[in-house]
């Protein structure tokens, strides 16, 4: 019997965002993960200067020891600013030459579309969603638009440019009149809760703004649930997706900031969710709408706040590239449903694929007839 092909998984990670290190973590991680009997892992990384670097050169920007085979090795491209091509190999010749890419790409350049656009123009099968579900869910105003339209649950929120702003910021302060603090704010395009303030009055309103419009130039000021459970549910899938086992998260600090995530490890997470029964199916059921209204696919974390005296919900954020940290909550909602990180990554990859296959069916050239000259 012949020896069964390897498939060839390009694992992408860094990038130019400030949550590069949290995606070398996450990329050393599916690296480890990924069985090494069904898969050959070509590690492609991004520094923060933008250079795109592939195999052993890729692995030196990693956190913690990771071995590939195979020869692959040397610059993809250099960095933005040297405006030339010194690359040993282009991108899409590496890319094409994957079965699969597995982007661990966290936050703006990566998460928002722009990558899953670079793939679906070099018509290579990657996991996760599209670029309109990425691009989407990335920007936390035009998802909670959409979510509120469909009826799902968001609490209310207003928006501002940065010209808008700064033409005339006192207009926006007053309209923020309208919402009850504490107030949320933040980039509309950011993760990991980069920029993000919680704030209790007017003069950290206008601080928090500041802060905010150095990661975006749109900004979200949105109402603080009441003393909130945040609840997360992983959702697996393309167009039957399911959701997981629902998990609680307990931060560290007064929200689930940067340092609570990632840095002081003193965060808690309980896992089932202590939630009725009625609750947690409602949850689930919002977050399996909420994918497919969002045109996802493959996977998505989506996170809660639910009232705890009135145990109403709120749908808060979607992620469509989660963490995949030893402690991040998306493979450890679906180790606790029964799908170990090994599995799960086979399943993301097999979902990739029966994606990418039946995309393939859809025409991409149409020749008239006579009768549309006439």
């Amino acid at each position: 019997m012949a020896k069964r092909k390897k498939i060839r998984v390009g694992v992408l990670f860094g990038g130019r965002s400030p949550e590069h290190e949290v995606s070398l973590v996450s990329g050393a991680s599916v690296i480890k993960n990924l069985d090494q009997s069904k898969y050959q892992v070509v590690p492609i990384g991004i520094s923060k200067g933008g250079q795109w670097l592939v195999g052993k050169a890729a692995l030196d920007i990693l956190k913690g020891g990771c071995r590939i085979s195979g020869k692959w090795r040397g610059v993809l491209l250099p960095e933005p600013s040297e405006r030339q091509i010194v690359a040993v190999t282009k991108p899409r010749q590496v890319l094409q030459q994957v079965d699969v890419v597995f982007p661990v790409l966290h936050g703006s350049l990566g998460e928002d579309g722009t990558i899953q656009g670079l793939l679906e123009l070099a018509d290579v099968p990657y996991v996760g969603p599209g670029v309109l579900g990425s691009s989407v869910c990335m920007d936390k105003i035009i998802q909670k638009m959409i979510c509120n339209q469909i009826g799902l649950p968001v609490v209310r929120f207003l928006s501002v440019t940065y010209n808008d702003y700064h033409k005339n910021s006192g207009n926006f302060i007053k309209s923020c009149r309208l919402l009850s603090f504490p107030l949320f704010v933040k980039p509309a395009n950011a993760g990991s809760s980069v920029g993000i303030s919680k704030v209790h009055n007017r003069t950290e309103l206008i601080k928090a703004l500041v802060i905010a419009f150095k990661y975006d130039r749109r900004v979200i000021v949105e109402e603080a649930v009441k003393d909130p459970l945040e609840i997360e549910c992983a959702v697996l899938g393309n167009d039957l997706p399911q959701a997981s086992v629902l998990g609680q998260v307990i931060p560290s600090n007064e929200f689930y900031d940067y340092d609570a995530k990632y840095v002081d490890g003193k965060s808690q997470v309980i896992i089932p969710a202590p939630l009725s029964q009625k609750v947690s199916d409602t949850i689930r059921r919002y977050a399996v709408l909420a994918f497919k209204a969002l045109d996802l696919a493959g996977m998505a974390r989506l996170d809660f706040l639910v009232e705890r005296k009135t145990y109403r919900i709120y749908l808060n954020e979607v992620n469509t590239i989660p963490g995949f940290t030893s402690i991040s909550m998306y493979p450890k909602l679906w180790q606790a449903t029964g799908l170990s990180y090994s599995k799960l990554l086979d399943k993301l990859v097999s979902l990739a694929l029966a994606r990418y296959r039946d995309k393939s069916r859809i025409r991409t050239s149409f020749t008239p007839n006579a009768q549309w000259y006439q």
